[in-house]
């Protein structure tokens, strides 16, 4: 038996590494269904720095924010409206409701009503202009990642929104092909009514999901609306991998490859979700792949439903973080990615700069590393073995750092390392780890 522990060590290690969607090691608080209750935490208790977080917050409202919230493992840091906007009012998600559509497909096949190899035509019949032998290749699943291979771009009168038959045109065979397409992926609303028998898709919608949650909200001509709080306890359902206060609601198994690549063509968008943290991306209307990954800011394992006008819901496993804002286009009338999402990011992880004075509390002896995450330079400080040896290890426990500490407090550069997640460990004489941290580079 202990031969095996290493192997489902660096098995645990590389799940970790490859999964967008990390393990939640702190608990999660989730607030009741029903009322305006919503516990808090104050940014001065996590170690979040005031100034930056002024900054961050006047900045959203520069950009035609309507509200902009933050959760840390579920409890509210920050929850800001603009102008006439409150806590009461409604905003549309526009297509960051694709992700919600996903997840309501995957609790559909899980009770059994579709399954995503079905062909789209088993529920709609003549739904595209394509021939039926065409028609009948196109599966759900290719709905749901983008590659139905239909025209995203048909001559007018018709549009990337529209869902038409005559307007939905065959252009290449599934799968060969990623393309944001919002009108093939609107009828996905329609294979769900159809399934599942339900009157309406705001119906579905809140029977099987919504007030499983909290949620209040309606779709309007295939969009959704709700208030923030609404958008951020979807959020919180993702932060806890498909599950709310104890209870899975969605099967891991789709929730693991609804939020991971789901084909090679963009390996930044999951089934209606875009991925952080990949090595290239594909923007809405372009068919180039740009090197690098989608939001060089933001956490890698960031996992994001995106609308137009910047409608945004992040989640980033690593940090427990929830991040919801509603409003106007922070810039020029935008689709679903924008400039936006990196500035916004830059600001959050300023936010971060110096460790909480609850960790050094309950901890005098122990290690603090900080900023965490870093950016050029990671500071470490474990008072009670002051000569020593610092290194950092990755996800797999490779090493990639190692230097000499002659002080309670010494400083390594982080700059050359890959954006991610690190074991921070100091070493005595012999080389035996007397502490370790997680510390994230960004």
């Amino acid at each position: 038996m202990k031969k095996r522990l290493p192997l489902l060590g660096f098995l645990f290690a590389l799940m970790l590494c490859v999964s967008p969607a990390r393990a939640q090691t702190t608990p999660l608080y989730f607030p009741p269904l029903t009322g305006s209750t919503w516990a808090s935490t104050t940014p001065a208790s996590l170690g979040w720095c005031q100034t930056p977080l002024d900054s961050l917050i006047a900045f959203a409202g520069r950009k035609g924010s309507k509200s902009l919230l933050i959760l840390k493992d579920g409890r509210l840091v920050v929850e800001h409206y603009y102008g006439t906007y409150t806590a009461d009012s409604a905003w549309y998600w526009a297509s960051a409701g694709k992700s919600l559509t996903a997840t309501l497909v995957g609790l559909a096949q899980q009770d059994g009503l579709l399954s995503l190899s079905d062909s789209t035509s088993k529920y709609l019949g003549r739904w595209t202009s394509a021939t039926r032998p065409q028609q009948r290749q196109i599966t759900i699943r290719h709905q749901l990642t983008m590659t139905t291979g239909l025209d995203d771009t048909p001559p007018a009168p018709c549009d990337n929104e529209s869902t038409t038959p005559g307007c939905l045109l065959y252009l290449a065979p599934p799968a060969t092909r990623w393309a944001y397409h919002t009108g093939a992926y609107r009828t996905l609303q329609d294979v769900l009514v159809q399934a599942s028998g339900a009157a309406t898709i705001t119906q579905y919608t809140n029977q099987r999901l919504a007030t499983r949650l909290g949620m209040t909200g309606l779709w309007a001509n295939d969009v959704y609306y709700s208030r923030a709080r609404s958008m951020a306890r979807f959020g919180l359902f993702i932060l806890a991998r498909g599950a709310w206060n104890g209870t899975q609601i969605l099967d891991t198994a789709y929730f693991r490859r609804m939020t991971t690549p789901s084909q090679t063509l963009n390996r930044s968008y999951g089934y209606l979700w875009w991925l952080n943290g990949q090595p290239s991306y594909r923007l809405p209307g372009s068919q180039l792949n740009f090197p690098g990954q989608l939001t060089p800011a933001a956490p890698p394992d960031l996992i994001a439903a995106l609308g137009k006008n910047d409608q945004k819901i992040y989640v980033v496993p690593s940090l427990g973080l929830v991040v919801v804002r509603q409003g106007n286009s922070a810039g020029p009338r935008t689709l679903a990615v924008s400039s936006f999402d990196n500035e916004l990011w830059t600001r959050i992880m300023a936010v971060f700069c110096r460790p909480t004075a609850t960790a050094a509390t309950a901890d005098a002896a122990g290690f603090l590393a900080f900023p965490n995450p870093a950016t050029e330079v990671l500071t470490l400080r474990q008072p009670a073995h002051a000569a020593a040896t610092v290194r950092l290890t990755d996800a797999l426990g490779r090493e990639v750092l190692r230097q000499s500490a002659t002080a309670a407090e010494t400083s390594v550069s982080v700059a050359g390392l890959a954006p991610g997640l690190y074991a921070a460990q100091w070493l005595d004489a012999s080389g035996r780890v007397l502490m370790s941290r997680k510390v994230a580079r960004q």
